[in-house]
C-alpha cells in the first residue's frame, strides 16, 4: 500500500502555513489546493500573473478564460488579483515566494533537481522551475517513488538535464517524507506511508538517507 495522488497532496498541504505566499507547479502539485486547511490562510501565485486563486471549479462554475499557469480552469476569490508575467516573476525572483510545490523525474540525494525535460523528446519549454528554484524560499517535490520502469527517481545523482542544484528542502512520494533539515545536510526520513515497511523502501531508493 502507498498513497494516491491526492493523499500526497494532502500531506503536502500540510506544509502549509497561514500567510505564505505559495506557488503550485504543473501536475499533481496543482491538486494541493484542493486539501488547504480550513481557517489557513494562503495565497496561491500563478506565473501566468494571477494571485489569489480558489480551488478548482466545479463543473458549473467553469470559465474557460481563468486559467493557472498549467492551463487547468481555476476558480477566482474576492481578493484576486492579476498581472503580467514579468510582474508574477519578479515576485519570484524577488524572494516574495515563501513556498513552491513542483514535480519532480529526478531528485538526487544532494537535493539536485530535474523537472524539465528528457533529453530526445520534444520540450515545449522549462516554464518557470528554474526561476523557482532560484528565488522561492523553500522547495517541495511531490513525485512518484519509482518511475513506470520501476526506476528510482530519488538518486545518488541525477541523470538528466538539471532544473537546479541542492534546491530540494523537501521530497513527498508515494511511499515516504524525506526532508533535509538544512541545505547540505543529507535527507532523512520523516514519514513512511502507510503499510510501507522502511526495507522496501531501501530496496526502491537509490539515493542515499539518513533513517
Amino acid at each position: 500500500m502507498a498513497w494516491n495522488r491526492d493523499e500526497q497532496a494532502a500531506r503536502a498541504a500540510r506544509e502549509l502555513q497561514d500567510g505564505f505566499y505559495v506557488n503550485l507547479g504543473i501536475g499533481m502539485p496543482t491538486l494541493v489546493a484542493n486539501h488547504i486547511a480550513p481557517g489557513i490562510d494562503i495565497t496561491l501565485q500563478s506565473e501566468n500573473g494571477m494571485l489569489g486563486m480558489g480551488p478548482f471549479p466545479t463543473e458549473d462554475e467553469i470559465d474557460a478564460d481563468l486559467i493557472n499557469a498549467g492551463k487547468q480552469t481555476i476558480t477566482e476569490l474576492r481578493r484576486s488579483s492579476y498581472f503580467s508575467s514579468a510582474d508574477s516573476f519578479a515576485m519570484i525572483r524577488g524572494g516574495h515566494i515563501d513556498l513552491s510545490i513542483l514535480g519532480a523525474m529526478e531528485v538526487a540525494e544532494n537535493g539536485d533537481l530535474a523537472n524539465w525535460m528528457i533529453p530526445g523528446k520534444m520540450v515545449k519549454g522549462m516554464g518557470g522551475a528554474m526561476d523557482l528554484v532560484a528565488g522561492v524560499k523553500r522547495i517541495i517535490v511531490l513525485m512518484e517513488h519509482n518511475s513506470k520502469a520501476g526506476e528510482a527517481k530519488f538518486k545518488t545523482a541525477c541523470t538528466l538535464p538539471l532544473t537546479g542544484r541542492q534546491v530540494v528542502d523537501m521530497v513527498i512520494s508515494d511511499l515516504c517524507v524525506l526532508e533535509r533539515p538544512a541545505k547540505g545536510a543529507p535527507f532523512k526520513l520523516v514519514e513512511l506511508a502507510p503499510g510501507v515497511s522502511l526495507d522496501e523502501l531501501r530496496a526502491k531508493t537509490e539515493g542515499a538517507f539518513e533513517a
